[in-house]
């Protein structure tokens, strides 16, 4: 039932009506999509990623994906991610990076900051990992079909708090004294 919720399109960042990237985000990865050049081969790439960076081309080239100005990065990752925990691939001429979130459920606005969704588009990732979130939550349930009134709520923080009976915590959890 989870793949039911799975994204079923990717995102598109295009400059001068050329795709530069696609993207899709899951619970707990965002996956970016980028064309190479006919008969590359995964040797020829460098691919380097940090908490907050991703960088990447083809050797001995500058990287294709690292823009600085003035030293300071400029197209840095929308929000954190743990690198041990993230890999690439080429396949069929495509590099796809996979990144795991660093705060898992955290809707991201974009793969790379400053190319951000429009706000409606937003709206459908985000519900669409909450209703992801209520399925690890709750697997014998269909939630594909459920929708939202109103605004839909952060999936990382939502009723984080309420983790026992009347809103405190269990016995046996919370701060040590």
């Amino acid at each position: 039932m989870a793949d039911r919720l799975a994204p079923s399109t990717r995102h598109q960042y295009k400059h001068n009506g050329q795709v530069v990237y696609e993207w899709d985000q899951t619970f707990s990865e965002v996956n970016i999509y980028v064309p190479v050049p006919p008969g590359v081969r995964g040797k020829q790439l460098f691919v380097d990623i940090t908490t907050s960076h991703l960088r990447f081309g083809i050797k001995p080239n500058p990287p294709y994906l690292d823009v600085r100005r003035g030293g300071v990065v400029v197209n840095d990752l929308a929000g954190g991610v743990k690198p041990s925990e993230c890999y690439w691939t080429l396949e069929d001429g495509v590099l796809h990076v996979a990144l795991t979130k660093l705060e898992e459920g955290e809707p991201w606005h974009s793969a790379l900051a400053g190319h951000a969704l429009d706000p409606a588009t937003q709206q459908a990732d985000q519900q669409r990992l909450m209703l992801e979130r209520f399925q690890v939550e709750h697997p014998g349930f269909d939630f594909s079909q459920a929708t939202f009134n109103g605004q839909v709520p952060n999936p990382r923080t939502f009723m984080r708090g309420l983790d026992g009976p009347g809103g405190q915590p269990e016995e046996g959890e919370g701060e040590a004294a």
